[in-house]
C-alpha cells in the first residue's frame, strides 16, 4: 500500500510501481480529498484518514497489507500500522518525522509549514489559482533535481481550491496528531520492522530518530542524491531498498547503503 504525501497525487509512485509490481500487489490511492478523491468530513487528522484508507483497503477485498508512506503518507501509514496492528505486516516510513516527534523542529527549514496550518482561510485568501505553480514551484525547485519530478501533474491538482484547502487541513491537524502520538508512544509502540528513510540532503538520520520514540524494531535508511521527493528523485534506489525491505526474510543488501532496507 502506497501512500503519498503533499503537494503530490499517487501519481508520485508512477515512477516505482512497475518495478514494485513484479513482485508484489501494489495499491495506491488519492489521500481523501486530494488528487481524484473527494473531501472528507470526517477530519484530516492521520488516524481518522488511516481509518479510511483502510476501509479502501477493506473493500478491495485486502486484510492485511504492508505500508509505504512518504511526507503526509507516512504518518497515515503509522497510524494504520499502530491502530490496527494484526492487519500491518511492515512499514516504510519516508521524508517525514512525526508531529510531537521532531517535526516541530524542523519548521524553519521551509515556511510552507506554518503558511500551510494557518487558520482558514488565511492561505485559501491569499492563494489563488494563478499562483499555485509560483508556491509549489518554489518547494519543488528547491530540491535535489526539479527536473525528475511531475510538476506539472501536480500544479494542475492544486489548482483546484478545494483540493488546496484538504491540503491546508492537513497541516492544520498536525497539532491533534502530536498530542495523539505523544499519548500512545508508550502504550501502542510498534513491534513491527520500520524502515526509515530520510534524504541525504535533506531529513537524512532525523526520521528514523523520530520513529525511535514510538517503535522497537527501525532501520535508518539515508537515500543518497536526493532531496525530498526521494521516488521521483532517485527511483532506482528507493525501488530496490523497498523491494529489499519487502522481500523475502533472505534478502541480503547488495552494498552498505542498503543495510536499512534489509528485511
Amino acid at each position: 500500500m502506497l501512500l503519498h504525501g503533499w503537494p503530490q497525487t499517487s501519481w508520485s509512485w508512477q515512477p516505482v510501481i512497475p518495478a514494485l509490481a513484479e513482485q508484489h500487489t501494489v495499491i495506491t490511492l488519492d489521500l481523501p480529498g486530494l488528487g481524484g478523491s473527494d473531501p472528507t468530513t470526517a477530519g484530516y487528522d492521520k488516524a481518522t484518514t488511516a481509518r479510511l484508507v483502510r476501509q479502501a483497503v477493506n473493500n478491495l477485498g485486502y486484510t492485511q497489507v504492508a505500508l509505504l508512506g512518504h511526507d503526509l503518507g507516512a504518518m497515515v501509514a503509522f497510524n494504520y500500522a499502530r491502530d490496527y496492528p494484526t492487519e500491518v505486516t511492515r512499514i516504510g516510513v519516508v521524508e517525514s518525522p512525526l508531529p510531537g516527534f521532531g517535526l516541530e523542529d524542523l519548521y524553519g527549514i521551509s515556511w510552507h509549514f506554518l503558511f500551510n496550518a494557518s487558520p482558514a482561510p488565511i492561505p485559501e485568501t491569499i492563494m489563488d489559482n494563478d499562483e499555485v505553480s509560483t508556491y509549489l514551484g518554489m518547494l519543488f525547485e528547491k530540491t535535489q533535481h526539479p527536473e525528475l519530478i511531475a510538476q506539472d501533474v501536480y500544479f494542475r491538482a492544486y489548482k483546484n481550491p478545494d483540493k488546496r484547502s484538504a491540503g491546508y487541513e492537513y497541516y492544520r491537524a498536525f497539532v491533534t496528531d502530536a498530542a495523539d502520538y505523544q499519548e500512545h508512544a508508550e502504550s501502542k509502540r510498534l513491534e513491527i520492522p520500520v524502515m526509515a528513510m530520510g534524504a541525504e540532503h535533506v531529513f537524512g538520520s532525523l526520521v528514523a530518530e523520530s520513529f525511535q520514540q514510538v517503535a522497537d524494531d527501525v532501520r535508518t535508511v539515508l537515500a543518497p542524491d536526493s532531496g525530498h521527493w526521494i521516488p521521483e528523485e532517485n527511483p532506482d534506489f528507493f525501488g530496490d531498498c523497498a523491494l529489499l525491505f519487502f522481500g523475502p526474510s533472505t534478502g541480503t543488501p547488495a552494498s552498505p547503503e542498503f543495510a536499512g532496507c534489509a528485511p
